[in-house]
């Protein structure tokens, strides 16, 4: 390990309690990804703005923190978990509070910006922490499969607390809440969470580096976010999508002869993790349609209410965690990712497959359940082993920027998901309108469930996608990385959870 690598960190007596802190700071992300999007219709009520800037609630916070994610995992490496991890809980406080006092459409999209940058600063952050505490392989598994258990069941706990709060309270208190859960962590984190002393010169940030990537991962995500408003055949959608692939050649070829790389090249191309980031991407692009897609047709085609939508999907919830659970402490170890992941991912396809069968005559219970389980227990199985392996055998100093890669690889996965699967749905349910004309209400209904199924079909290739390439690429067990004292697995279910995508309403 060079030189100006962090110190190892000794068993502390109270990393439990630090497990306890981070699990917050984490639920407090994953309830943002819920919360707000549920809040939306009454926010636009109140300030008025229209359908067509709506979308940048939702895509100002995923602008911002899909952007500058590797930036957040590399501060945290140069200035220390704890401090980053404090600056990113109270940044993060500071921008919901302001979101919940905006009284305008552009102070609130600019407090959802914030959000998203102290957010990229604390994902990455809680991941490294919790890698940097936790160095006794048992305890460390054991610790992330609580993690993960607690990150997963924070969705759900954002479903229903984000229709309880939008119903009963006021949308505003959906973005409140962040702040009463970042004065007890911050408070926590101040006494609880160790601090890690570094060896050695600090190393310099990457500048040349941090600007291209950012610039590279905002134009993409804008791109794709722009193709679901103005269309795919936008000279903005386009030019935007080329700039982006033109900035991450030139970050690409930086990164081989920066002094101080953002993200040396090492972590990505190594075969084992290059497969789970890959793996990561592809499922975080279809499971972005089980939530969108199922959401609209339970609220619109089942006139189901916010908190009975939300309440619909604690089954899948509790089949991601369960499998998760099992995969961290028992499958992972004794079969590894190239099993387990292409078993995910073909699980993923049955149950997408599932979702074409839906119709405006279908239940919940005899139609929809069944396949949000299936659905559920195919993420808990891809993520666990993805995960670990995405960060196996980096060292520690760099476990911030590789937990990074993680988010990262999900946020831009959700979005081209999001904005490729909503483009499809809409063309689909178009063309299912102008084939039964004249388009009565019914044939509206009809035709936006059409729109969906061609979305789930969709969602269906892309986990087919992932088979192959997790076939393919991950090693066979015994060819792999081993894990030693400066691995840092990821965690199982915490960033399926952070990144649990738009709930719309």
């Amino acid at each position: 390990m060079s030189s100006n690598a962090p110190v190892a960190a000794p068993v502390s007596s109270r990393r439990w309690w630090t497990l306890a802190v981070v699990a917050l700071a984490q639920l407090m992300v994953v309830l943002d990804s819920t919360v707000v999007n549920i809040a939306l219709p009454s926010a636009q009520a109140d300030l008025g703005f229209s359908n067509g800037d709506r979308q940048w609630i939702i895509t100002a916070y995923s602008l911002a923190f899909g952007s500058l994610l590797l930036l957040g995992g590399r501060i945290s490496d140069l200035i220390g978990r704890k401090r980053a991890f404090i600056i990113g809980l109270i940044g993060f406080a500071a921008a919901s509070a302001l979101g919940g006092l905006a009284g305008s459409f552009g102070l609130l999209v600019g407090a959802r910006a914030l959000q998203g940058a102290f957010g990229a600063l604390l994902a990455p952050t809680a991941l490294a922490v919790l890698t940097t505490t936790f160095t006794i392989p048992k305890e460390r598994a054991r610790a992330f499969g609580i993690f993960g258990a607690l990150a997963g069941g924070g969705g759900a706990i954002g479903l229903l607390l984000g229709g309880y709060l939008t119903q009963d309270v006021g949308w505003r208190w959906n973005l409140y809440i962040n702040d009463v859960i970042a004065i007890i962590a911050v408070i926590g984190a101040v006494f609880l969470v160790p601090t890690i002393a570094r060896s050695g010169p600090r190393p310099k940030l990457d500048i040349p580096g941090t600007i291209l990537v950012s610039g590279a991962l905002f134009a993409l995500v804008y791109g794709f976010s722009n193709a679901e408003t103005d269309s795919w055949g936008s000279p903005l959608t386009w030019g935007m999508l080329t700039a982006s692939g033109v900035l991450l050649i030139a970050f690409v070829l930086w990164q081989r002869r920066a002094a101080h790389p953002l993200l040396p090249l090492s972590v990505v191309l190594d075969r084992n993790r290059g497969a789970a980031y890959a793996s990561i991407l592809i499922a975080g692009a279809g499971m972005f349609g089980i939530f969108l897609f199922v959401t609209y047709y339970l609220q619109v085609s089942l006139k189901f209410t916010p908190i009975n939508t939300g309440l619909a999907f604690l089954p899948m919830i509790g089949m991601l965690v369960l499998a998760a659970q099992l995969g961290t402490n028992l499958f992972v170890p004794r079969f590894g990712p190239k099993i387990l992941v292409p078993i995910g991912m073909s699980l993923g396809v049955i149950g997408m497959l599932m979702l074409t069968r839906l119709d405006l005559s279908s239940s919940y219970a005899a139609n929809v359940l069944p396949a949000l389980m299936v659905l559920g227990f195919a993420m808990g199985t891809i993520m666990p082993a993805s995960m670990q392996t995405a960060t196996l055998g980096v060292d520690r100093h760099f476990a911030g920027v590789a937990s990074a890669m993680v988010n990262t690889s999900q946020q831009v996965g959700g979005s081209v998901g999001t904005a490729l699967l909503n483009t499809l749905a809409a063309t689909a349910a178009t063309d299912y309108v102008a084939a039964h004309l004249p388009p009565t209400a019914t044939v509206a209904a009809e035709a936006a469930v059409h729109g969906y199924a061609a979305a789930y079909g969709w969602g269906a290739g892309f986990f087919a996608l992932g088979a192959v390439v997790s076939v393919l690429l991950f090693r066979r067990r015994g060819h792999g990385l081993s894990l030693s004292h400066t691995a840092a697995p990821a965690v199982a279910t915490a960033a399926v959870a952070e990144s649990e995508p738009v709930v719309a309403h």
